[in-house]
C-alpha cells in the first residue's frame, strides 16, 4: 500500500509539473484532478501494478529457483570435487606407498646381490689361490725330480769316469769273482 500511495504522489507531481511547466514556465501543485489526469494515472498504475506483481512474482520466483538450482549444482559439484580430489590424494598415497616398497626391495636386492658378488669373487680368489699353490707345488716337484735325475746321471757319469780310470782288468775280474762268489755262496 505504501508503494501504491508512492506512485499515486510521484504520478500527480509529474502531471502537475507537465501542466505548469507548459503553461506558466514554473513548478507548482495543480489540484485540478481531471486537467491532471490524476485518475487516468492511478488506475494504470493500479492495473500495472496488480497484473505487473504478479508478473514479477513469477519472474522472481523463477529466477529464485534458478539461482537455488545452480547453487545446488555447485555444491554438488564441489562434493564431487572434493571426493575426487580425496580419491586421488589415496592413489598418490597408495602409489608413494608402492614406489617406496619397490625401492626398499629393489635396495634389498641390490644387497643381496652385492653381497654374493663379493662372496663369488672371494672364492673365486680363494680357488685361484689354490690353483695357483698347486701349479707352483707341481712345478717345484717337476724341477726337483729334474733336478734328481740330472744329478743321479752326473753321479753315475762321474763314477763310471773313476771307475774306468781306477779299474783295471784284474782289479774288474776280481770284482766279477767276488760277485759269483757272493752269488754262488748264497745259493
Amino acid at each position: 500500500m505504501a508503494i501504491m500511495s508512492t506512485f499515486s504522489f510521484l504520478a500527480t507531481a509529474a502531471a502537475e509539473v507537465a501542466a505548469e511547466g507548459s503553461s506558466e514556465g514554473g513548478f507548482g501543485l495543480h489540484f485540478d484532478l481531471l486537467e491532471t489526469n490524476l485518475i487516468n494515472l492511478s488506475i494504470l498504475i493500479g492495473v500495472v501494478f496488480y497484473f505487473g506483481r504478479k508478473f514479477l512474482g513469477n519472474t522472481l520466483s523463477e529466477r529464485r529457483s534458478n539461482i537455488e538450482e545452480a547453487i545446488q549444482d555447485a555444491q554438488k559439484r564441489q562434493k564431487e570435487a572434493a571426493s575426487a580430489l580425496a580419491d586421488a590424494q589415496q592413489k598418490l598415497a597408495q602409489a608413494q606407498a608402492e614406489a617406496e616398497r619397490i625401492r626398499a626391495t629393489a635396495e634389498e636386492n641390490a644387497q643381496v646381490a652385492r653381497t654374493a658378488v663379493l662372496e663369488a669373487a672371494a672364492k673365486d680368489v680363494e680357488r685361484m689361490k689354490e690353483t695357483a699353490v698347486q701349479d707352483l707345488n707341481s712345478e717345484r716337484e717337476r724341477a726337483i725330480r729334474e733336478l734328481r735325475q740330472r744329478v743321479a746321471a752326473m753321479a753315475m757319469e762321474r763314477v763310471e769316469s773313476q771307475l774306468r780310470g781306477h779299474l783295471d782288468d784284474s782289479a774288474q775280474q776280481q770284482l766279477i769273482d767276488r760277485s759269483i762268489a757272493l752269488l754262488g755262496g748264497g745259493s
